[in-house]
């Protein structure tokens, strides 16, 4: 391991790295601090961030003042997150509570100090070991392809180093560094791989870690090659739309099982057992990710971004009251909704004034809504009216309802009216609701 290959690395994933500013995750073992020499050695523009868990009493504090006394004698910004009481350590997953403490905190001074990636000394070793528990979890390809040289703005430069290069550059650079002995326990399954079955593997074949390393640069261009692949599949079942995403639910169904989980993957929906249900689920059911609502059509499958929501619940004011002193009032919708009506068909509605509670306004369908719609005996859900209507999905989402002040609906535009508001030849006061594009003459 030289200086000039670890540059080259460097570069490989980040182009001048002379014109950018690092974080260097720190914990004071052999890796991390040959991580921070090297980029000392290269005079980058860097800091470095510790975490001091107290998990292991004198020793954590003594890591913590390694990594500190290096970055005094090298005139280095220094960030510490003391783990303190207010943090709860759990009893159990310590390792994944550490992980999301160190990460965020890692992210905190990014942001504050402006420093454009994240840098950890993750080696060839680490990806080995992901390698192996990956393989036991039947991860597939992406999990297989191990740890991401760079993802997310966090770069890994040491990943094509092994740990025992790691330490013969310490050593030949008298590089202090601490060990960490609770890394010789195999409590955890990463440290029952890394003490028990790598070394084992390594003792199989002298170029093993080589041919490893060639192996996980096959895999990575692989997936690559998937990945687009499954973009250019994913591209073809796409149907344009302005605001949704609508991929075509019966040719996605054609597909292999190992594409249609690659493609709904990318909206959250990964549950192997969940996605069967997907394809045989009714027009109008619904599946929720973190981030997606799936919203099955006849042959479509709507995602909507779930923090969108709000939008849909918008509400336009169409008459705040009506003046008794006219007996007849005339209201153009076209201003309000033309280019959000989906189906832009003129109508025009005749209401008993009378028989309203004001003001008017639009708003959307909610869970709920119930209507008596004219020409039926009786009251109808509005979603299954729309539903026997034989609307899409994506147009049953876009239609306005008109209500009155107590949020009752009036009518569904521009299908039908509710009954209850109909004009009659008795009627006093008249409002006519109508869609065109032109005013009536």
């Amino acid at each position: 391991m030289e200086k000039f290959s670890f540059k080259n690395q460097l570069e490989n994933l980040v182009r001048n790295p002379e014109n950018h500013g690092y974080l260097l995750a720190v914990s004071g073992g052999a890796d991390s601090m040959v991580l921070a020499s090297l980029f000392q050695g290269l005079g980058l523009t860097y800091q470095v961030a510790h975490i001091n868990y107290k998990l292991r009493g004198e020793d954590s504090d003594l890591d913590q003042k390694t990594v500190q006394d290096f970055c005094e004698k090298n005139h280095i910004p220094f960030h510490l997150y003391e783990v303190s009481e207010k943090d709860k350590k759990p009893e159990n997953s310590i390792q994944l509570w550490a992980r999301e403490l160190r990460y965020r905190f890692f992210r905190e001074i990014q942001d504050q100090e402006k420093l454009e990636f994240l840098v950890t000394a993750h080696h060839l070793n680490d990806q080995l070991e992901t390698f192996i528990i990956n393989l036991s979890k039947a991860s597939g390809i992406n999990g297989l392809s191990g740890i991401p040289a760079c993802s997310n703005k966090t770069l890994r430069p040491l990943l094509s180093f092994s740990k025992k290069e790691i330490y013969e550059y310490a050593e030949e650079n008298h590089i202090d560094f601490r060990e960490d002995l609770s890394n010789k326990k195999s409590d955890y399954l990463r440290n029952k791989i890394r003490n028990e079955i790598v070394p084992k593997l390594l003792e199989t074949n002298d170029h093993f870690l080589e041919n490893f390393k060639k192996s996980s640069s096959y895999l990575n261009q692989t997936r690559e090659f998937v990945s687009q692949q499954i973009d250019a599949i994913e591209h073809q079942l796409t149907i344009p739309n302005n605001d949704y995403i609508i991929l075509s639910r019966d040719r996605l169904s054609l597909e292999s099982d190992f594409v249609k989980f690659e493609i709904l993957k990318k909206y959250g929906f990964d549950k192997e057992e969940e996605i069967p249900k997907i394809f045989i689920s009714e027009n109008g059911s619904t599946f929720f990710s973190k981030k997606f609502q799936l919203i099955i059509g006849r042959n479509e499958l709507i995602f909507t971004d779930k923090n969108a929501e709000v939008i849909t619940r918008d509400e336009i004011l169409v008459m705040e009251n009506f003046d008794d002193s006219q007996n007849s009032v005339s209201i153009n919708l076209a201003d309000m909704v033309e280019k959000n009506l989906v189906v832009p068909t003129n109508f025009e509605w005749s209401l008993d004034a009378a028989t309203l509670q004001f003001p008017l306004h639009l708003r959307k369908l909610r869970n709920g809504d119930i209507f008596y719609p004219l020409g039926f005996s009786g009251k109808k859900k509005v979603s299954k009216f729309l539903r026997d209507e034989k609307l899409s999905v994506t147009i049953r989402t876009k239609t306005w309802i008109l209500c009155d002040g107590n949020n009752t609906v009036v009518g569904i535009l521009p299908f039908r009216q509710d009954k209850r508001f109909v004009a009659s030849k008795e009627t006093k006061l008249l409002l006519r609701i109508y869609f065109k594009d032109q005013e009536f003459q």
